[in-house]
């Protein structure tokens, strides 16, 4: 029996285009999904990220059951699992590496997503989430409790996480994430910038709330 065909063709094909946008190296991320019925479909470990295909999408049931027990699914799976206990309204999650935001990964200094009206809409506030030894519960712990009323987390050390109601709004936030770390980048060397001012942000924030 195929287990949901389309949907891991749909996650295959993100993992791809983050690789492809420069967003991850191609042994670097992941990528889920979940499924109305509960199911976590999710990349696997040590694949190829530019040529991931649906067969390379691990499919785990609510309890945690490998329903694939030939496909090794992603070694930070833990973290899938206890954000979408955690937020039932999320319903995919990307994980990546791209270099500017993880310039801040390992910087004392915070990105500001003041900086447009679209970095601040589509990102909000960005939780930074204190260093763990990748694939261990403790950093699965650390993500869960810190992406409570977020949905952009800077993984100090490490990379970025982005959730969404899918995989297009997962996959937005991270791309948003990059694009305004770099213009926080680039506005630190040459010493001069100008964010929006408090009450346009308040604007934006009610103007989100509004279309959520």
């Amino acid at each position: 029996m195929i287990f949901y065909k389309n949907e891991r063709k749909q996650v295959a094909q993100l993992m791809r285009r983050l690789y492809k946008q420069k967003l991850t190296s191609s042994s670097g991320g992941n990528v889920s999904m979940r499924t109305e019925d509960g199911k976590i479909l999710l990349t696997s470990s040590q694949k190829d990220k530019s040529k991931l295909k649906w067969q390379d999408v691990a499919v785990i049931d609510s309890d945690g059951t490998l329903l694939t027990p030939d496909i090794k699914p992603s070694m930070e799976i833990n973290i899938h699992k206890k954000i979408y206990i955690q937020r039932p309204d999320v319903f995919a999650i990307v994980h990546a590496h791209p270099i500017y935001a993880t310039t801040y990964a390992v910087s004392t200094s915070k990105i500001n997503t003041n900086l447009t009206g679209e970095s601040r809409f589509i990102l909000g506030e960005i939780t930074y989430i204190e260093y763990c030894l990748m694939g261990t519960e403790e950093l699965a712990d650390k993500c869960a409790t810190g992406l409570k009323s977020s949905n952009i987390a800077i993984m100090k050390n490490h990379g970025a996480l982005c959730l969404g109601k899918n995989l297009f709004e997962a996959f937005d936030r991270m791309e948003v994430l990059e694009y305004v770390a770099q213009m926080n980048f680039n506005l630190e060397v040459i010493k001069n910038s100008k964010p929006l001012p408090q009450n346009e942000v308040k604007k934006i924030d009610k103007l989100k709330n509004h279309y959520n």
